[in-house]
């Protein structure tokens, strides 16, 4: 279970959840996604949703659907576009854009154990590698959930001193939860920055796994698919497809 995270919304969290998931299924794993950040959903849209969605996390957490029946097999969206190895698959739980159930969320809530025993049913049903966790940014109730239930926690920040300053207390509550792995991604990275992953690791003693560049094309494509699969030869796909390869060791080791 991986759980993608930010101190502060904007960094690019969901872009860089649905590229690396992505490119982990070219490599023949099986990929489950979750968007947990039911409040302002969103990474839907990178794999070719509109806001008309059905079958959603929301109906889970309110009863009214299993969790499997939420999943979205979503495979054929990334094959068409790469080459996949044999076994590999993408299966996507996005959660509602209506504004009724956003209301509602934000009114009633839900049962946050409900969404633990989800995440560890629907690995079960799919027989996942990979379950990625798309949280809400900030710390909640349900954020703390999802780290405490990781095996893998990759939290992303900008060059930014209110970046730096959230994601510090981030890392300190992963490490009282005792979260097994810890891994930064710098994203959006102006050009001529250098020495940036190596400050990175020495303030908050945990190594950076990518440093994405700010990047003029993956503003333009502004959330239009699947830039690492889209352009594959740019700077910022290859440091992502780098993020698949240090989880892919990870697995297999």
């Amino acid at each position: 279970m991986v759980s993608v995270h930010s101190f502060r919304g904007g960094t690019g969290k969901s872009n860089t959840t649905s590229n690396v998931a992505a490119n982990l299924a070219l490599r023949g794993h099986r990929v489950g996604v979750i968007d947990s950040d039911i409040q302002s959903p969103g990474i839907h849209v990178l794999f070719g949703f509109d806001e008309t969605l059905d079958r959603t996390l929301n109906e889970y957490l309110w009863g009214t659907r299993a969790i499997g029946e939420v999943a979205h097999d979503i495979t054929d969206r990334v094959s068409a576009l790469a080459p996949m190895e044999s076994g590999g698959s993408l299966h996507l739980v996005p959660s509602s854009m209506k504004p009724g159930d956003i209301a509602r969320v934000l009114r009633d809530g839900y049962d946050v154990e409900a969404l633990s025993q989800g995440m560890r049913q629907l690995g079960r049903e799919l027989d996942l590698d990979f379950l990625f966790i798309d949280t809400h940014p900030g710390l909640n109730e349900e954020t703390l959930l999802s780290i405490t239930l990781s095996d893998v926690l990759l939290l992303i920040l900008r060059p930014d001193r209110q970046d730096y300053q959230g994601t510090a207390v981030t890392v300190d509550v992963a490490r009282k939860l005792e979260v097994p792995m810890l891994f930064l991604i710098a994203n959006k990275v102006p050009a001529g920055l250098t020495g940036l992953r190596e400050q990175l690791d020495d303030a908050y003693g945990a190594e950076t796994i990518a440093v994405l560049p700010l990047s003029e094309e993956v503003v333009v494509n502004a959330s239009g698919g699947l830039f690492s699969l889209l352009q594959p030869d740019h700077p910022w796909s290859q440091q992502v497809r780098g993020i698949a390869d240090r989880l892919h060791g990870e697995a297999r080791s």
